[in-house]
């Protein structure tokens, strides 16, 4: 039996609370938001068709009601609005974390946190800080997403699953991720092998060269911005890439992810949240995989720690 905790009953929140229920990964979800009466409805909506799938208890609570909690979902903060960067809700989603913080650690401080507000990695850092809580507890939902996106974009133009498509977005989630092109692979080949000795080689939309490397990095970067445009927001992709991180800390397998934790020197980068690929499992993060990268991949990857430093330098703690 699991209990989850979301902190934030907006698109996301609900969207994750309601693909939690609709998978049946937890018995029992807790939706906390500022906004009581909106918390109350959704958990309610959610609850009324929850008997068409896994028995799950939905309600909305308090910070108390968190206590027990094996997953704390942290959803809170302003939205990006189109045409904003992730980095430039900063300061006001950070404010907001550093009131959640303090009012939920207490009640459940054995929980593992994932951290899906934006601008995920600044945030991650931030509740790193102020939490209190062992590293190993807390993770951002960093490039999961990202790394999502990629692989069903692949898996389109090479004419496969994307469970067949092994590439992943690094660094931070936003403008400065970069893809690790040397790693990527499809069914154990890599990309620009397969492309040629693929048994659809002839109907594959590859060209084997940079410019396909940076326009599948391109749709990355601009797809999150593209679904905001034409819908307002996004939250649907976003809920499923959280649910599936729950789903890999329940089976205890111990999972590769990119997700956002903190770095100790790996690639020469320190106190910093980007991601890298990570194990996870019911501790939480176990360790970071340190796959070798080429020079330009980890220029690439420092670059993009030196983006969210200096944005970490902006901002204010206290």
């Amino acid at each position: 039996m699991s209990k989850i905790t979301v902190i934030g009953a907006g698109s996301v929140g609900a969207a994750i609370a309601n693909d939690l229920t609709i998978q049946g990964i937890a018995s029992e979800i807790v939706l906390i938001d500022i906004n009581t009466q909106k918390a109350r409805g959704e958990a309610l909506d959610i609850y009324q068709g929850a008997h068409f799938g896994t028995p799950t208890i939905v309600r909305a609570g308090d910070y108390e009601d968190a206590a027990d909690s094996d997953v704390v979902i942290i959803t809170s903060g302003l939205p990006r609005k189109a045409g904003q960067t992730r980095l430039e809700l900063a300061q006001s989603n950070v404010n907001i974390i550093k009131q959640i913080a303090p009012q939920v650690v207490p009640h459940a401080p054995k929980a593992l946190y994932i951290i899906v507000s934006n601008p995920v990695d600044v945030l991650t850092y931030v509740f790193h800080k102020i939490s209190g809580l062992p590293e190993n507890q807390i993770i951002g939902s960093g490039t999961i997403l990202d790394t999502s996106r990629l692989q069903a974009q692949l898996a389109k133009q090479f004419r496969v699953s994307p469970k067949n498509v092994h590439a992943h977005v690094y660094g931070e989630h936003g403008d400065s991720s970069f893809v690790p092109w040397s790693l990527a692979n499809i069914s154990n080949n890599h990309v620009d092998y397969y492309a040629t000795h693929s048994p659809d080689m002839d109907r594959i939309d590859w060209t084997c060269d940079q410019a396909a490397r940076d326009k599948a990095e391109e749709y990355v970067r601009t797809s999150g911005a593209q679904v905001i445009k034409d819908k307002g927001a996004t939250f649907f992709a976003v809920a499923m890439s959280v649910c599936h991180i729950c789903k890999c800390i329940f089976s205890g397998a111990g999972t590769a992810l990119t997700v956002s934790t903190m770095m100790h020197g790996e690639y020469g980068i320190d106190d910093v949240c980007l991601s890298v690929l990570t194990i996870v499992d019911r501790n939480g993060v176990r360790g970071k995989i340190l796959s070798k990268l080429t020079e330009e991949e980890e220029a690439k990857l420092r670059n993009s720690a030196d983006k969210l430093k200096s944005v970490l330098q902006q901002i204010s703690l206290v």
